[in-house]
This record gives structure tokens, C-alpha cells and sequence, in this order.
């Protein structure tokens, strides 16, 4: 496959504090200000003096080339450097250091209604789009019906965008990026806007354009969910370093697990309860969890025990445990109930151990949340924390096959009988 995009020791670096006045009045009085070292009379009141050559380093030291038609994503947490790097792509903003290397054009949605005039028809701003990725008006022509039927804004087309809602901004914005004869399509984060039926029908047409038309994808979100379905590749960064770049459920991985530890024993803080809980009279209190094995993996058969202990603030009759497991995308994926185990007096501190038996997952790395609850009701919860991650081991799968829990799903159904 041919190399598309190539950057090399990527180097962003911001000076903090503001920078000039904002008009030329204002910047000389600041520029003679530090010259004789006084103070700016252009500084806002309580703000904070930086030194000249103090800074932030956004990206550090960032190399990685992308082959043509490759779909990759680009993952972390917030001030990772993401949203830096696509604007260095784009070419809105050039790298302090280091250099980057584009073979074709470049459609990016940095966010809504980037490079759009807002004065200007939602027809008027798909020629305007098309002209500056260079593209001829017959170009553009031959795809205008596509885009407009795409966009689903048929019947405001003719009418300036200035009033249109954010979600019309960006199903048009998307429907003129995909369409348009540009090598490269960047997202960041634009598809949050959407509606649930748009957003599957964006990732279907990203999915079929970089697989049927050979196009490359570099797509950015917070959406576990939609990396998973629509990247074969991505890329973890973290305080503008990239920490990984590789397959995507082991990047998910590397990405949830990054800040936290393995633990086997955790003790919850009551900060940490919801709102609606903590203003309500509570008959029990959880106190910690643990794993009995000092191990955060099932067992050989797909077993996993947790030891759960609390206090009793009042007498309970009757107390109910769920425990639900979420994926690595933070989505619910199975959930376990114990009705009426435990009935107890006030002040007294109790544990017990539960064996959970998750044979039918996938393998990987999983979430938990643990929730008391009363017999009144599924709803009627007492006490609800996330509780300790947990691993289900490669191992424990019996056929020979390796599990693609991105397109397969988090469960394994029993293995079908012949009938």
C-alpha cells in the first residue's frame, strides 16, 4: 500500500498567557512595558503574569505514516494533543518542529461549520467547499445531488446556514466532505451533533469510502463505540506523546487503562455517589471490594469472585445485589442479580463473596459497578459505585479462532447444536 500521510518528530508548542493587545496601541504599551520590565497596563485585572519564554508543549516529539485507504483513529483523553494534530494536518496551524507530508487533498471537519460562510446558501457553501479543496465547478456539479440527498436538507438547501439548526450544519458539512474528490476526509468529533439515525449512516458511507474507494479516513472521538465499528488502526495519545499505535481494541485498552491501576481492592468514597443517592436515607453503606485471589482475571473457567463488604446503618430485611459489567467502550454489556441474600441489624459490618460465572464473554478487559439494592424494586437502589476492572483471559476461549470483539460483540452465544 502507498504512504499518504507521513509526519515526522511533530513539535507543537503554544506561549501562555495572551499574546499582543488587540490593536496597535495596545501591543506597543505592552511590548515597552516588558522591555523596561514594568508591569502590562493591557493586563486583565487577577490574571496570571507569564515569563516571556514560558510555554506548553502540545505535541512532543510525534512521528507516523498512514498508508492510502486506511481508516485510523485518533483517541485520549482531553489536552491529549488531538485536536493540535488534525489542525496540523489540515494545515490551519504549522507544527513548531518536525515536518508533515501529504500526498493529495485534504476535507477536514475540525468543527461545525468549518468553512462555512454563514451569509451564504447551504447550495452556495458546497461550491465554496469544493473550490477550496481546488476541485472545478463540473466537478462539483456532477456530485451536488448526492450531497444534497445525502445531507437530508433537500427542502433548506436555498437558504443561508446562518439559520440552520447545528445538527443541519453538520449533516451537510459531512454529506460535502464525503462526496467531494478529496484523498484525505479528517473528523473531529463533529458526529457527536447528530441524530442516532444520521451517525449510523455517516459511519456506513466513511466505512464503504475508504473500503470501496480507497480513500483515507484519520477520525477523532470520545465515542469508544464508533472507533471500534468504523477504525482498523489507532492511535493513543497522551500529554501529546502517542503511547501506542496499533490494532484498535488493544488501543481502547490502552487508552481506559491509562491513569488507572490493575487493582485488586478498591475502598469507594461516598464523593463518588450519585446525587440522587446521597440525599437519600441510606439502610447500608458499601465499603470496599476485593478480589479473593489477589488476581483481576476469571479462572480457567471463565470464573471470577469478588468480595464485597459494608455497614449496616439500619435494620435491612431482604438486600438485593447487582453487578453490571461494561466493555471497553463503557457500554453495558451483561448484568447479574442476587435477590434476597442478606438480612441484617444496625451497626453491624458484614462481607460476603460472590462467583460470577463469565464463560460467555469475550475476551478482554471489563468494567463493574456494584449496586445494593431493596426487594421493592429493580430501581429502589441504596448504593451504587464502579467497582474493579476486570480481565477475561485469551485462554479460556476453546476454539481455535482469535475473537474480534469490535465486530463479534462482548458475548459468546454457546456453541449451536445440529438439529
Amino acid at each position: 500500500m502507498s504512504e499518504i500521510i507521513r509526519a515526522e518528530n511533530i513539535k507543537k508548542c503554544y506561549k501562555l498567557g495572551e499574546i499582543g493587545g488587540r490593536t496597535l496601541l495596545g501591543s506597543s504599551q505592552s511590548f515597552f512595558a516588558r522591555l523596561f520590565g514594568k508591569d502590562d497596563p493591557n493586563t486583565k485585572i487577577g490574571s496570571k503574569n507569564y515569563d516571556k519564554n514560558e510555554t506548553f508543549t502540545a505535541l512532543d516529539d510525534v512521528s507516523f505514516s498512514i498508508n492510502k485507504g486506511e481508516t485510523v483513529g485518533i483517541i485520549g483523553r482531553n489536552g491529549a494533543g488531538k485536536s493540535t494534530l488534525l489542525k496540523i494536518l489540515s494545515r490551519i496551524t504549522a507544527p513548531t518542529d518536525g515536518c508533515v507530508y501529504l500526498d493529495g487533498r485534504v476535507s477536514s471537519m475540525l468543527e461545525i461549520g468549518t468553512g462555512f460562510h454563514a451569509e451564504l446558501t447551504g447550495r452556495e457553501n458546497i461550491y465554496l467547499n469544493g473550490a477550496i479543496l481546488g476541485m472545478s465547478r463540473r466537478e462539483v456539479d456532477e456530485k451536488l445531488d448526492d450531497i444534497i440527498e445525502f445531507s437530508e436538507c433537500e427542502q433548506f438547501i436555498d437558504t443561508p446556514i446562518k439559520r440552520y439548526s447545528s445538527g443541519m450544519y453538520v449533516k451537510l458539512a459531512f454529506a460535502v466532505a464525503a462526496h467531494l474528490n478529496s484523498e484525505i476526509l479528517i473528523m473531529d468529533e463533529v458526529l457527536a451533533v447528530g441524530d442516532a439515525a444520521f451517525v449510523r449512516k455517516c459511519i456506513e458511507k466513511m466505512r464503504s469510502i475508504a473500503e470501496e474507494e480507497n480513500r483515507t479516513i484519520l477520525y477523532v472521538s470520545h465515542n469508544m463505540d464508533t472507533v471500534k465499528n468504523l477504525c482498523t488502526r489507532t492511535i493513543v495519545l497522551d500529554k501529546g506523546k502517542i503511547i501506542y499505535d496499533g490494532d484498535t481494541d488493544e488501543a481502547i485498552k490502552h487508552y481506559l487503562s491509562s491513569g488507572t491501576h490493575s487493582e485488586t481492592h478498591m475502598t469507594f468514597d461516598e464523593n463518588n455517589l450519585s446525587k440522587k443517592l446521597k440525599n437519600k436515607q441510606r439502610a447500608v453503606n458499601l465499603l470496599g471490594a476485593s478480589y479473593p485471589s489477589n488476581a483481576n482475571t476469571t479462572d480457567e473457567n471463565g470464573m471470577l469472585n469478588i468480595n464485597i463488604n459494608w455497614t449496616n446503618k439500619d435494620d435491612i430485611t431482604d438486600l438485593c445485589f447487582r453487578l453490571t459489567v461494561y466493555d471497553s467502550t463503557l457500554k453495558s454489556v451483561a448484568t447479574s442479580m442476587l435477590y434476597d441474600f442478606y438480612s441484617g441489624k444496625a451497626g453491624q459490618n458484614e462481607s460476603v463473596t460472590l462467583s460470577f460465572d463469565m464463560s460467555t464473554l469475550a475476551p478482554g478487559r471489563y468494567e463493574t459497578r456494584y449496586t445494593l439494592f431493596r426487594r421493592s424494586g429493580i430501581t429502589d437502589d441504596i448504593e451504587s459505585y464502579m467497582g474493579l476492572s476486570f480481565y477475561k483471559t485469551e485462554s479460556i476461549l476453546k476454539a481455535q479462532t482469535k475473537w474480534h470483539s469490535s465486530v463479534w460483540g462482548s458475548a459468546m452465544l454457546p456453541t449451536p447444536e445440529i438439529v
